[in-house]
């Protein structure tokens, strides 16, 4: 294949991130069941273990965070332009990204966003990791560090509302996290097949076209 044929859309840290942080919130996900449902749910060998996994878990998601915040911030210096949405993407972006995914790729259209390294995402993709990766991620780090030593940070919890506040706040946050996983996933399978957006991050090289339909008529 010819390299005009693909654009390099992922860079390596990227992918590292990408993958620790899948492997991390996955465990956190598994683990998390049996934390909240100890007597209906045996996937590990005991509760302690458990724990000991969601929170091992927990620092490897806080240290991938810490890695792509670095990476944007400070190594290509594109955060803003890769996740804030745009004022076109607000006013016509969204709209027209929302139509593809509930109707137009279903009757065989091409998708509207054509990514490159500079606008790897589209307005809703923008939108979503905008508030994942700025607010919902920190926030449940944040959450779960306090949960794992309490003490230290009794003023910073009581202030919260107590131990019961902090566990069910972080629960519905992880809660969101989850549901988020499910619908990446899903979404990511909508290219030209199954695995054309997931080939990137294990390679780095996304096939130009990889977003339109298979059955798109020529």
């Amino acid at each position: 294949m010819s390299p005009k044929t693909r654009i390099y859309l992922q860079p390596t840290p990227v992918r590292i991130w990408h993958w620790l942080n899948a492997l991390g919130i996955i465990t956190l996900c598994v683990t998390a069941v049996q934390i909240r449902f100890p007597e209906h749910v045996h996937m590990f060998a005991n509760y302690k273990t458990a724990i000991l996994l969601h929170n091992a878990a927990g620092l490897v998601v806080t240290f991938s965070f810490t890695l792509w915040f670095i990476y944007y911030a400070l190594v290509s210096r594109n955060m803003f332009k890769v996740y804030v949405p745009s004022k076109d993407d607000l006013q016509y972006g969204i709209l027209r990204q929302a139509k593809f995914y509930l109707l137009t790729y279903f009757l065989g259209w091409a998708n509207p966003h054509h990514p490159t390294p500079e606008n790897k995402f589209n307005p809703m993709q923008k939108s979503a990791y905008l508030a994942i990766m700025f607010l919902l991620v920190p926030l449940v780090s944040l959450t779960g560090l306090l949960l794992t030593n309490v003490s230290p940070m009794r003023d910073l919890v009581l202030l919260i509302g107590g131990l019961k506040i902090l566990i069910a706040i972080h629960f519905l946050l992880a809660c969101s996290l989850c549901a988020f996983l499910f619908t990446h996933v899903y979404l990511a399978t909508l290219g030209k097949t199954p695995m054309a957006y997931i080939k990137p991050m294990w390679t780095g090289w996304e096939e130009e076209g990889a977003e339109e339909h298979p059955h798109k008529a020529s």
